[in-house]
């Protein structure tokens, strides 16, 4: 159980990134679309707030996962992410009906900061908070 779970959160990044791929690679309605332009859009926009944020949290339980998180980890890991951000953005300039932007690319690396300082500020700054026991527990247990 422990081998599994430490082999699907090694993959997990990676399965992410090629879904994200795909999903980008799609026009923007082929999965949701509500029937409300102006909720659609608002909910469509602020799905950038999470979707690196959730890659970065992907990359932070990897790390984990492995007993390697570290402060130099943490960092590698947002920058990843943002990158991946970037990278995405670029790759949607060259698909018909879609569109990169500036501020997309603004709304996916504040996903992936706030995410950022909440592990900072939980896991590096306050080692007694639920959310760093949380976090060094699954390191121990997959790890032992």
């Amino acid at each position: 159980m422990k081998k599994l779970a430490k082999g699907l959160s090694t993959i997990a990044p990676f399965v992410y990134m090629a879904a994200v791929w795909i999903m980008s690679s799609m026009p923007d309605n082929a999965i949701i679309e509500l029937p409300q332009s102006e909720a659609d859009r608002f909910f469509k926009e602020s799905l950038h707030l999470i979707e690196f944020a959730i890659l970065y949290i992907l990359i932070v339980h990897a790390f984990l996962a492995h007993g390697r998180f570290t402060s130099a980890a943490h960092l590698a890991a947002a920058l990843i992410a943002c990158f991946y951000g970037f990278i995405d953005e670029i790759h949607q300039a060259f698909v018909p009906s879609r569109s990169a932007t500036v501020i997309d690319a603004v709304k996916d690396v504040t996903g992936v900061f706030v995410c950022f300082l909440i592990v900072q500020f939980t896991y590096f700054q306050r080692p007694n908070s639920l959310i760093s026991r949380l976090m060094n527990k699954f390191t121990h247990w997959v790890s032992s």
